[in-house]
């Protein structure tokens, strides 16, 4: 007799062959067989009119901290998410000398959002060494499975304590210390190295990540540890720039080591067509030899402003900052009020970035998300248009659309991968192979970005609901979400529906799939504030053959483990090398 036996549902294997219909059997944890009738099971699920596919593995979350006191990792779990990997963009929490936790909080709270009170009061500081870290997660029960990479933040700062902290460059003595850590790591079953390259990564106190501006010497070195090894991504945030521009040392160490080394890549205003450029040359050398992954998202990169956000459009304003000591409900009041309404919008934004003035400023990438919220809206429904046609200002509809809903009210701005106002660009790159999916950034930019729901709306917008231009096929949508990530991370034992395979499933209601607006609660350590986004229509999850969600309730299995290492691929008798899948 089975264990599990999910029976009838429309299986989209994860493979990319065409969707076909059958049962799924799982036995201690593993998927046994696939397709034909199964046998009679300790616990079946009715799948008639369902969608069956794996379980989503998703390569990039910021769940470093919240590991540590959550074992739900949510929103991601509730999102159909069975395998995350963590310590992405160079920020994490180990290793770490004693007297230096408040440094990494600060690193962490500046470049992803994450309030500092929550981390210091969630986090249990009970390691020094990142093999130590891992050792602490693993004892957690959780309802999904974590991967775990070491940040160049924390290790830069570990081994060359302030030098490292103020981007002073590393010695040569430096970077063999730091390669010995990140090859001692990787060998405990770290799952990669990050660093970040980019102005946008500030800690809380303005300074840049450190390791912003590593030689080639310290980023080789660090590399050629990961190659000794054997196993790694090399995941990297980058404005490319100065010696990222001409990509010669990811060229040279992906080449000579044969890891993957990843970059985020958007469609930016300033230069709408350049990820096409990016694209033709990462071509041009993987013909050669090289490993370049662009990793990309599923929807724009989008900030959500609003009275508890981060940042919205009154924010610098001096006048605005007068009430934003005030609870909700009482700002809300004040700012009903006509004359506090004239004296704010006749304010400026007090800053000087220029970055965060074209945030704060550029009424036409502001849209009303709505209900369900639309994250591919027409340009006439921006802001500035509207406010054309109904003869106010921009800064006038603005400010009353964020009173909706007792201030409430999220404005969408997406602020990268939507030049032309639609999706056309990203469906270039997700149908792209030399791409990866991925930048969901769970657990992280708390008060300004939600996007660990992007698993749930790569169905319900790209394969169901997309009516301003082409959808793609379910087959493809569940095989970049699924088989491509964990492969990529070296999982080949998940991620395709298959004997052998870890029995990691979503049983899906399409029909009944809906992502609800997000909204900012206050459930973190410290009454810390964060966004989350719900959705219907996942009827189970299971994760090691463990049903761990039914109709979006958890059961209260916590089947997760730490994932240590690349996990090789199961040989099935009747299915051959899964490799090949």
């Amino acid at each position: 007799m089975h264990d599990l036996v999910i029976r009838n549902g429309k299986i989209v294997d994860g493979s990319g062959a065409p969707a076909f219909t059958g049962d799924v059997a799982i036995d201690d944890g593993v998927i046994t067989s696939i397709g034909a009738k199964a046998g009679a099971a300790k616990r079946e699920i009715d799948a008639a009119g369902l969608v069956v596919t794996p379980g989503w593995v998703d390569i990039h979350t910021h769940y470093d901290g919240q590991v540590t006191w959550d074992p739900y990792l949510s929103p991601s779990s509730w999102h159909g998410v069975t395998t995350i990997v963590m310590g992405n963009c160079g920020v994490g929490f180990a290793p770490v000398q004693p007297g230096q936790q408040e440094f990494l909080i600060g690193l962490m709270e500046g470049v992803e959002d994450i309030p500092g009170s929550a981390l210091s009061e969630g986090i249990k500081w009970c390691w020094e060494s990142f093999p130590e870290y891992m050792n602490a997660i693993e004892k957690m029960p959780r309802v999904l499975d974590v991967g775990a990479q070491m940040p160049h933040g924390s290790l830069r700062t570990y081994v060359m304590g302030e030098r490292g902290a103020r981007n002073e460059e590393a010695t040569p003595d430096d970077i063999a210390k730091m390669a010995a850590l990140v090859r001692d790591s990787l060998k405990a079953g770290a799952l990669g190295f990050t660093t970040s390259r980019t102005m946008l990564h500030r800690a809380k106190n303005k300074d840049l990540v450190p390791g912003t501006f590593a030689s080639e010497a310290e980023l080789l070195g660090i590399g050629r540890a990961m190659g000794d090894v054997g196993h790694g991504v090399f995941e990297m945030a980058s404005d490319m720039v100065g010696a990222d521009a001409t990509m010669e040392w990811m060229i040279k160490l992906s080449t000579e080591t044969g890891l993957p080394i990843t970059f985020a890549m958007a469609q930016v205003d300033g230069n709408p067509d350049g990820f096409r450029h990016m694209l033709e040359r990462v071509r041009k050398y993987n013909a050669n030899g090289a490993h370049l992954v662009p990793q990309i998202p599923g929807r724009p990169t989008g900030m959500l402003m609003g009275l508890q956000s981060s940042l919205h459009p009154f924010i610098a304003h001096r006048s605005y900052q007068e009430i934003a000591h005030l609870p909700i409900d009482e700002r809300v009041a004040k700012m009903r009020d006509p004359q506090v309404r004239a004296r704010i919008l006749a304010d400026q934004p007090a800053v000087k970035d220029r970055v965060t003035l074209y945030l704060l400023t550029n009424f036409a990438k502001y849209f009303a998300l709505g209900d369900p919220p639309n994250y591919e809206p027409a340009r006439e429904t921006s802001v500035a248009a509207r406010a054309e046609r109904e003869g106010k200002t921009p800064a006038e509809l603005t400010y009353d659309l964020m009173l909706e809903r007792n201030g409430r009210e999220l404005l969408y701005m997406p602020f990268a991968n939507y030049s032309d106002y639609n999706f056309d660009a990203l469906r270039e790159m997700l149908l792209n192979p030399a791409t990866a999916l991925g930048l969901s950034d769970g657990g992280a930019h708390c008060g300004l970005i939600c996007d660990a729901s992007m698993p749930t709306y790569m169905l319900t917008h790209w394969v169901r609901d997309r009516s301003r231009g082409e959808r793609l096929p379910i087959e493809m949508i569940v095989k970049r979400q699924t088989s491509d990530t964990a492969k990529f991370y070296g999982l080949w034992d998940r991620g395709v529906l298959a004997p052998g395979m870890k029995g990691d499933v979503n049983v899906i209601n399409m029909d009944a799939l809906r992502l609800h607006p997000p909204q900012m609660v206050f459930d973190l350590p410290a009454g810390g504030r964060r966004l989350i986004q719900r959705a219907d229509g996942y009827k189970y999850t299971v994760v090691s053959g463990e049903v761990t969600f039914v109709d979006g309730n958890a059961t209260d299995a916590m089947p997760g483990k730490l994932i240590r290492g690349p996990q090789a691929a199961p040989l099935a008798a009747d299915s051959g090398d899964l490799r090949e899948l």
